[in-house]
């Protein structure tokens, strides 16, 4: 089985980026597809120090990285990480509804929140973090993410795959811009959406249709052809092109048109 691409488009200036490190995305067993995406690999060899930024998405990851197997709720904020020397990291990138059945609760107690796998999920997370930052080999790290994920004995739940297709579909509908859209689809008022989401995601369908635009936004600069950024404005639910600039500019750090110009862009 192939693994799924994630979005590429949310690693900001790829071009600047792919001369220090290569990502590589696994598929997960079948005993854990339900719950998770896709593993990614980071490799890296950074002779020098290079900070890199990533456009948070509405999703949990669990990542090895510094000793630890650490969570990483839903972030409204940048994402950035300095690469030094050589390394890597490992990760699981959990399907938007699928951290859910492993939290056992509101995923929304720990948006915002970096927390060892120990605190979050109850499970001594050190040794697998070793294991994994141990070897350079692909398949023995995600054996070990494996193994310490199927330990937490996640069940399978419908409302868990409800909300991941939700998600989905406010993902690849661009024409979905409003809370209220997505409402409908799924047959329930804006506020038992945000309930349900803040629930099952961590942040509400607000934040999430508007990152999918942003990230459409970002998608549209890395393409390397030329932009009508009014029309593009128009065409992803803002309210003119200042709307986009603002928003984008909050999320990449500075605005589109800059943005595609620069050279660590394509």
């Amino acid at each position: 089985m192939s693994a799924p691409k994630g979005y590429p488009e949310a690693v900001v200036r790829p071009a600047a980026g792919e001369r220090v490190f290569r990502v590589e995305r696994v598929a997960p067993g079948p005993d854990l597809a339900e719950f998770v995406d896709y593993y990614w690999l980071v490799r890296w060899r950074a002779p020098e120090p290079h900070r890199q930024q990533v456009v948070p998405q509405p999703r949990v990851h669990v990542a090895a990285e510094e000793g630890r197997l650490l969570v990483h709720g839903v972030n409204r904020g940048p994402f950035f990480r300095t690469l030094t020397g050589a390394g890597h990291v490992l990760g699981a990138a959990f399907h938007p509804g699928g951290f859910r059945p492993l939290l056992g609760r509101t995923v929304g107690a720990i948006s915002g929140t970096v927390q060892p796998a120990h605190s979050v999920l109850g499970i001594d997370d050190e040794p697998v973090a070793a294991r994994i930052l141990g070897t350079a080999d692909t398949s023995e790290m995600v054996a070990a993410l494996e193994d310490c994920l199927l330990g937490v004995d996640p069940k399978p739940d419908a409302t868990a795959r409800e909300v991941t297709a939700l998600v989905e579909e406010a993902r690849r509908r661009g024409e979905i811009t409003r809370v209220e859209q997505l409402a409908g689809h799924a047959g329930l008022s804006a506020r038992g959406l945000q309930r349900l989401f803040t629930e099952y995601v961590g942040i509400g369908p607000k934040w999430i249709i508007q990152r999918f635009r942003i990230l459409d936004a970002v998608a549209a600069a890395h393409s390397g052809h030329p932009i009508r950024w009014p029309d593009l404005a128009a065409h992803l639910g803002f309210s003119d092109q200042a709307h986009l600039t603002r928003v984008f500019t909050q999320v990449v750090g500075t605005p589109p048109a800059t943005y595609q110009r620069d050279p660590g862009t394509t």
